[in-house]
């Protein structure tokens, strides 16, 4: 059961929430929300039930059965939902009800029509008063502003329930916020001087005036009086006469032009005398009108867009003319008139208005997407004059109109964005590289390694940054120009053309032994020897691109395994102490390469464990063992040699009697054959690697397809056997294990397609019309080759450049104008003159018009817009003209020009006068009626002079063809040689006005051949032969040098960077001193000894040997004999020594073994050993065997050696052969050294297990001297200039590559200009306005008028001065005189007229701000006239003060400051100042106005005191202030010393110290004679007792010293006193 809490609720629907926010703004929220709350329950709960708005209104169809629903629900007071049956106790409100449906398409039929917004006003205070602010308002004021809204019907504008339109859109808002800039006061000017006085006698006035700078604006404080008078008195008497009245005649403006009016109108326009009773002797010519058919015709002038002629009427117009006094008053119009009477009436042109055609559709907007640039866009449109205003009718309107369009840039889409972007890299060239000698030497086709590359660079459109690039994106290249604010990419890159495979190989290694092909299955008896070397550096990364490192040659009794015997102890005896025994051996199986293999491996059966062997006997003969094998005499066998080599061993004893005697001689040397394969050596030759093609059954094992490849292929090459010197053999002769192989997978390329832009846009035609005469306009359109095809795929089209006729142009439609004969003078008639009806004579000046209409091609009449359009200058349709009256001069017509003499000479005509008037003396006057004319005859002949200085020597311009294929078929672009300079040609006519430059050349120019000098570069010489080796042994380095032979001249390429002696060098590694030449030894003779007699031939002797120079290191691998002086001289071994041959009894022992390894540090504690053996036991049991083991300490450098490894320096950087750059390698070469310098075989330091890390060979990159790339010259500029001497024509291009290294530098020259055409200048000049012209008066209203001239000029119209030509050079001038005010009203005032002064200048352009900054972007600038007062009695008829403003640009902010002078008798001036320095009234806060007064309480009433600013009492400068003891000015005392602005005396202390009067006195109280005066200065007599005491002091000084000085001495010879500093003499 539900509890009785005492709630309220009601009936709500879903937008309530929505609309509660916006029911807070009507007052009556409450009792809206009261009447909907139920009276409480019985519950003791409050609630209720809400209706929502009503929903849109549904319905099957459009019309009247449409119904509308809304939501209901009970919620309790505090706004949450409750059951519907709480609210059972109110009632329900319905939730339907009918309505009207409206479709879409009604929505054609209204719409909104919104007024602008109304001007901003301020909104009311509390107390609902508009009221300005001035005081308190600091930036701006809140205001508001309205507009009407109403809906309407789009058929006929005529408003509808606004609640249609809202069916369809929300209202529009009525009303918004804006800001009204502070009150703005008037700022006017300092006044004038005061003027002179407006009498020469008596009294009269005299007046100053100051003009407005910045008129009120917001309701600021209006301006103020901007006129002074005040009376000035002249001390001269008036003489007798001088008193009275001036008379002078004044005038009044015309009246409106009107046609002559019915004869019935007697008195229309006549002019009568005006003595009316209020006139007061005012006397007024008035010209009365009577206005019952008054018909003013311009001003009902049907609107006529496209007339077909224009035709105007001659009219007359009226003035008042009246006689005035000095004093103001009218007077008798006899008093001023004397001859001949007022012109009161002349003849005019009936006014036209002007007729502006109707507006031609808006432009579109200048601004079609949305960028950074926030500033809005415009549109334009114009409209031309169908009437041209005639007799002082309405001007034309603005006929342009221009507005700002796409505000708000965010509706619109963005703008496209141009980047730039580049072809592919072009073909490699090689050749810009080199100089200019290089190019005519090298073979251009062998070049390979580094070189350059371009590209063309064009600008794109892109899309929008986030749109996805799938692929590589081709877009339609626009102008460049578009590209400008973006640095274009690199158009040169570097790139390198293979070259042919170079390798650097170490030497041939010695050949191997003889082995079988397979030697896991040998077969046959025929194997092969084989020899390698390797591959120390190779250009590229392709491997197995080098020649063979393997070579073959045939061989017998191949053998892959041997056995292996060592011998491992001694020979022991079988039987007793010597004689044949055994000694036991170790026996292995080995392969060739001396691997220990299992004993199966080698063929046979294995040598005996022992092996026999003999120890000598004591008389037995001692043979030693044999020597290693001595080299093979040839590498290989030949039909007519081979290859031998020996051992030998010689005998060490003799034997005894009964000894075993000693070998013949031929048993102690053996022979045998070596390198007995033939002279044929083999290898496998492989081919270049054939290009890939598909192989569907080739795996791609590699990679997968990517990175430009598509597919797997093989590649495939040959692979033949050659027999060196002979070709190509059978495969069999060459090892099949070493065979390369002829197959390898590869990556098969894409097909590429050529690709080529789209074209770009067809350029421009013309938008207007084709003249007459004009030739057929054509368009082209271009298109680029970003990819070149390769790999088969499409090739690139033939058309890259396409041009067409544009598409028809219709000619310029031909009109011209047709002219009326002209119509009779039409003068005023003289019933108008005289105000009377009947016969008169007309005459006088009257005016004669024509008609105008315009005329097609055929003849056929069209409207005058055409003609205004296309028919050039109007002609003119009035002109003056004269009936002549009965007492005119009569003249006869003019004579015809007089025969010309020639260009320079004059022509003339006259006339002569007739009848009565040749004795009228105003017709003699031949300034009114003049009787020749004189005028310059023309002249077909002109005068050219140069102008302006030459230009830079041209080029002639590269043929099209070579510009379009430029960037990608790169040619030598010349800079240098034979080309043309110009100089602008001024063409002038006779009178030394310019003409037209093509009157006197065809081209405006004066041309002459040029030459620009051709650059030089350097030049060095030939490569010197290479020097020896820097070393005498070891690794060293060769060089050979070029020297410089001539300096690079004029840009040429700089010579790469010299040594001191102007060389550069290339160095290569060597072997120093006799290079690889090495001494080679044969084994010692047998020793020889002198016997004597018959005794045994043993004992000491001699034996010898054969010592020859080798050279080492031949590619063949063979050795050759040199001549010895090739070999080191020191290094030579001995070729004889000392021999011992034992005799028969003596112990034989064996030759000492190697030494014992010493330690690598070389410890002299440490020694090292040797050991022999004996051979044969002494005979003698008494003698004893030498000792069989030798010890030595291991002395560093004597018997103990340290080795390292030296490396040579490196060489230059060594290139391919064709190659002029890029990458190379460079070489060095590493010696083995002994701790004593001396350099060994590289074996002795692999002894010692000693390894180098260093690389022998390195990569290295040669840099590239790129000479600097240059773009094009782009085309010719237009002309800086339309006309006159100051034009420019300029071309650029821009640096594509800087130089680099000893590349030709860029030239400086990267802009030229030249003059353009000097074409002369016609402008229009508006002279100055004339003073103001009162005819046929002295006074009144008058009229200014301005001349309209064209002119000539050189584009400067100061220099030289502009000359004045024919109208027709300039353009239309009536045209030109509708754009100008070439008339306008002022005012001559008479004596004594209250008038008002000329416009003052405008005022700067000021703008309104705070703080400095605007709150505008136009600013104002005013101008006033002031009032004049010249007599007092006319004050009462003075006119107000005028001022005007109007907008200007470029407007500044003002601040204004209030400035004060200086204080005098307590007062100051105080002025406003403007921040630009100017003095003005008005724009400063006069709450912040300083005070002019001060006032000082007590009032400063002592002698020389002030009121100081700080309001006490001072003392004026040069007197001290002594002050009472309340601190208040007790008098003013002279400062002493201060006089005049001058030092005070340096002879009293009194001029530096503070005055104390009262001190002073107490001091000097008691003396009689007093120092000091009242005024505190010293007096006289102080002064003149100081000088005579000073007199006196000195005087005793003196006497003093003369009554001291000690007598003269005759003993001793005159001194010079000390005192003296120089006496004359040089020593001192």
């Amino acid at each position: 059961m539900e509890s009785r809490n005492p709630v309220r609720r009601r009936w709500q629907d879903p937008s309530m929430r929505q609309e509660h926010e916006a029911c807070r703004r009507y007052t009556d929220r409450g009792e809206q929300l009261q009447s909907r709350v139920a009276a409480e329950g019985g519950d003791g709960s409050e609630r209720r039930r809400d209706e929502s708005q009503w929903g849109q209104c549904v319905g099957e169809k459009c019309g009247s059965g449409g119904i509308q629903t809304r939501t209901l629900w009970c919620v309790h007071v505090d706004g949450w939902s409750s059951h519907h049956s709480h609210c059972l106790h109110t009632p329900k409100p319905d939730s339907q009800r009918p309505c009207y449906k409206v479709c879409d398409w009604h929505q054609d039929l209204f719409e909104w029509d919104v007024s602008d917004w109304g001007p901003c006003l301020l909104i009311p205070f509390l107390s609902n008063e508009l009221r300005l602010r001035t005081a308190d308002c600091i930036t701006a004021q809140h205001g508001i502003q309205r507009r009407s809204i109403h809906c309407v019907r789009t058929s006929n504008r005529t408003a509808v329930s606004s609640r249609i339109c809202e069916f369809f859109s929300h209202k529009p808002p009525v009303e918004q916020a804006c800001l009204i800039p502070c009150p703005q006061d008037c700022v006017v000017s300092d006044f004038t001087s005061w003027s002179s006085c407006s009498k020469t006698c008596g009294v009269g006035l005299q007046h100053r005036t100051r003009h407005v700078l910045a008129t009120p604006m917001y309701g600021g404080a209006n301006c103020p009086n901007l006129t002074e008078t005040r009376t000035c008195t002249t001390l001269a008497d008036c003489s007798t006469g001088e008193g009275e009245h001036q008379y002078s005649l004044k005038v009044g403006a015309w009246s409106e032009c009107r046609l002559p009016q019915h004869k019935d109108a007697i008195f229309n326009g006549r002019t009568v005398l005006d003595y009316s009773a209020n006139s007061h002797e005012n006397n007024t010519v008035t010209q009365h009108t009577v206005a019952f058919h008054h018909h003013t015709h311009h001003h009902n002038h049907t609107h006529i867009n496209n007339p077909m002629s224009w035709d105007l009427e001659v009219g007359y117009q009226t003035r008042h003319v009246r006689c005035t006094r000095s004093d103001g008053k009218n007077s008798m119009l006899s008093l001023c008139t004397k001859d001949s009477p007022p012109l009161t009436f002349q003849a005019c042109v009936m006014p036209k208005d002007c007729q502006p055609s109707d507006w031609s559709p808006w432009s579109p907007c200048s601004k079609t997407c949305r960028s950074t640039d926030l500033s809005p866009g415009f549109r334009v449109r114009s409209r031309i004059a169908t009437q041209i205003p005639h007799g002082g009718g309405k001007p034309c309107p603005p006929l342009e109109e221009k507005e700002a369009c796409n505000i708000i840039g965010d509706l619109l889409p963005k703008c496209p964005r141009y980047v730039w972007r580049s072809t592919d890299w072009g073909e490699c060239h090689i050749l810009p590289l080199l100089g200019q000698p290089d190019q005519r030497q090298v073979n251009i086709s062998r070049l390979c390694g580094a070189g350059v590359q371009t590209r063309k660079t064009y600008c794109v459109q892109v899309p929008d940054d986030s749109a996805p690039h799938h692929r590589k994106e081709v877009s339609r290249p626009v102008d460049g120009r578009l590209c400008d604010g973006n640095e274009p990419p690199l158009a040169v890159q570097s790139c390198s053309v293979p070259c042919q495979h170079h390798c650097v190989f170490s030497q041939w290694s010695s050949w191997g032994p003889c082995i079988h092909e397979n030697c896991k299955e040998p077969q046959g008896k025929k194997g092969s020897r084989r020899r390698t070397r390797e591959v120390l550096w190779q250009s590229g990364s392709a491997l197995g691109s080098c020649p063979h490192t393997v070579e073959f040659t045939p061989c017998e009794d191949p053998v892959c395994y041997l056995w292996q015997v060592q011998q491992e102890g001694r020979c022991v005896p079988t039987k007793g102490s010597c004689g044949p025994g055994a000694a036991v051996q170790n026996v292995t199986c080995v392969s060739v390469e001396g691997k220990h293999v299992p004993d199966a491996h080698c063929e046979g059966d294995a040598p005996p464990p022992e092996g026999a062997c003999e120890v000598s006997c004591p008389a037995d003969c001692v043979v030693g063992s044999w020597s290693s094998w001595s080299s093979c005499s040839h590498s290989c066998a030949t039909r007519t040699a081979e290859g031998r080599q020996s051992r030998t061993r010689t005998v060490l004893a003799i034997p005894g009697k009964d000894g075993k005697a000693c070998p013949a001689a031929p048993a102690l040397e053996e022979w045998r054959v070596c390198s007995d394969h033939p002279c044929m050596t083999f290898h496998w030759e492989a081919s270049a690697w054939r290009p890939c093609v598909q192989n569907a059954s080739a795996a791609l094992n590699a990679s997968a397809p990517g990175n430009g490849t598509c597919a797997a292929g093989v590649q495939s090459r040959n692979v033949t056997c050659v027999k060196k010197s002979v070709g190509a053999v059978l495969s069999k002769r060459c090892s099949d294990s070493s065979r390369p192989e002829s197959f390898q997978p590869c990556l098969l390329p894409c097909k590429t397609d050529c690709i080529v832009t789209p074209f770009s846009e067809w350029t421009s035609c013309p938008s207007t019309c084709l003249p007459e005469n004009g030739t057929a306009a054509t368009q082209s359109r271009y298109r680029i080759i970003i990819q070149r095809p390769a790999n088969g795929g499409q090739e690139c089209p033939d058309t890259l450049f396409e041009e067409r006729d544009c598409d028809f142009l219709p000619r310029c439609p031909v009109f011209r104008w047709r002219t009326h004969k002209w119509h009779s003078c039409m003068v005023v008639p003289d019933s108008v003159r005289r105000g009377l009806s009947g016969a008169g004579e007309d005459c006088g000046d009257g005016l004669e018009t024509r008609g105008v209409s315009c005329v097609g091609e055929n003849g056929e009449a069209a409207n005058l817009t055409e003609c205004l359009r296309w028919a050039g200058s109007l002609p003119p349709q009035i002109r003056r003209c004269r009936v002549a009256c009965k007492d005119d001069c009569t003249l006869t017509a003019w004579s015809k020009f007089s025969e010309c003499a020639g260009c320079g000479s004059a022509r003339s005509r006259s006339r002569a006068l007739t009848g009565r008037s040749k004795k009228k003396e105003r017709c003699l006057n031949e300034e009114l009626h003049p009787l020749e004319e004189v005028e310059a005859c023309p002249c077909d002949e002109f005068l050219s002079q140069p102008y302006g200085d030459w230009s830079a020597c041209v080029l002639p311009d590269r043929s099209a063809h070579s510009s379009l294929q430029g960037w990608m078929s790169r040619r030598e672009v010349k800079e240098c040689g034979q080309g043309l300079r110009f100089r602008a040609v001024a063409c002038l006519n006779q009178r030394g006005h310019l003409v037209e430059p093509t009157l006197c050349t065809q081209t405006g120019y004066i041309m002459e051949v040029c030459h620009i000098p051709c650059p030089l570069d350097c030049k060095l010489s030939d490569w010197s032969p290479w020097s020896s080796c820097s070393v005498t042994r070891g690794s060293g380095l060769k060089m050979r040098s070029k020297w410089l032979r001539e300096k690079p001249f004029n840009g040429g390429r700089p010579c790469p960077k010299l040594d001191l002696k102007n060389q550069v060098y290339e160095a290569v590694p060597c072997r120093g001193g006799s290079g690889q030449n090495e001494w080679r030894s044969e084994a010692w003779s047998i020793c020889t000894i002198n016997a004597v007699d018959d005794l045994p031939a043993c004992g000491e002797g001699v034996q010898s040997r054969k010592i020859r120079c080798v050279k080492t290191g031949l590619i063949s691998g063979e050795e050759s004999i040199v001549d010895d002086s090739q070999c080191d001289a020191e290094e030579m071994p001995p070729r004889a020594q000392v021999c011992h041959l034992a005799c028969p009894d003596d112990c034989v022992m064996g030759p000492w073994g190697p030494w014992s390894g010493c330690p690598q540090q070389c410890d002299t504690e440490t020694l090292r050993n040797r050991s022999r053996q004996i051979l044969r036991e002494s005979a003698a049991a008494s003698v004893t065997c030498p000792e069989q083991i030798q010890s030595e300490s291991c002395v560093l450098n004597s018997t103990c050696f340290t080795y390292r490894f030296r490396a040579s320096e490196w060489s230059t950087c060594q290139l391919s052969e064709d190659a002029v750059c890029g990458p190379g390698f460079r070489l060095r070469l590493v010696d083995c050294v002994r701790s004593d310098g001396k350099i060994v075989e590289m074996e002795m330091c692999e002894q010692f297990g000693l390894t180098t890390s260093w690389p022998l060979l390195e990569n290295c990159v040669v840099e590239c001297s790129v000479s600097c790339l240059l773009s094009d010259w782009s085309p010719w500029s237009e002309c800086s200039h339309t006309c006159g001497g100051q034009g420019r024509l300029v071309r650029s291009r821009r640096i594509l590559q800087e130089a680099h290294q000893e590349g030709r530098p860029c030239p400086s020259q990267l802009n030229q200009t030249r003059s353009c055409p000097v074409k002369p200048c016609y402008s229009w000049l508006l002279s100055d306005w004339s003073a103001c012209i009162i005819e046929g008066g002295e006074c009144g209203e008058g009229v200014r008028r301005r001349n309209l001239s064209c002119i000539v000029h050189w584009g400067n119209l100061n220099e030289p001065p502009p000359q004045p030509v024919e109208a027709e050079l300039c353009g239309d001038v009536i045209r030109q005189q509708l754009l100008q005010q070439m008339e306008q009203p002022c005012f001559v005032p008479c004596p004594g007229d209250c008038h008002l002064t000329e416009w003052s200048p405008w005022s700067s352009c000021q703008l309104i701000c705070l703080e400095g900054r605007s709150f505008e972007y136009t600013g104002r600038q005013a101008r006033s006239r002031a009032v004049i007062v010249r007599a007092v009695e006319n004050q009462a008829s003075c006119p107000h003060q005028v001022f005007e403003t109007k907008s200007c640009k470029e407007g500044k902010c003002h601040t204004y400051q209030w400035k004060t002078g200086g204080w005098s008798n307590n007062e100051r001036a105080v002025w406003c100042q403007r921040s630009d320095g100017v003095n003005v009234t008005g724009g400063c806060f006069h709450q912040k106005r300083p005070t002019t007064l001060r006032h000082c309480h007590p009032p400063c009433t002592k002698p020389f005191s002030h009121c100081t600013p700080s309001g006490v009492c001072g003392c004026e400068k040069g007197y001290t202030e002594v002050m009472t003891s309340h601190g208040f000015l007790d008098y003013c005392t002279r400062t002493p010393g201060f006089d005049n602005n001058k030092k005070a005396d340096v002879k009293s202390t009194s001029g530096r110290l503070k005055p104390r009067p009262s001190q002073a006195n107490d001091l000097f109280s008691e003396w009689t004679l007093r120092p000091v005066g009242p005024d505190g200065r010293v007096k006289l007599w102080v002064y003149a007792v100081a000088v005579v005491g000073f007199i006196i002091i000195l005087f005793v000084v003196v006497l003093s010293f003369l009554i001291c000085q000690p007598s003269k001495s005759t003993s001793s010879p005159p001194q010079k006193p000390l005192t003296l500093a120089y006496d004359g003499d040089m020593d001192m």
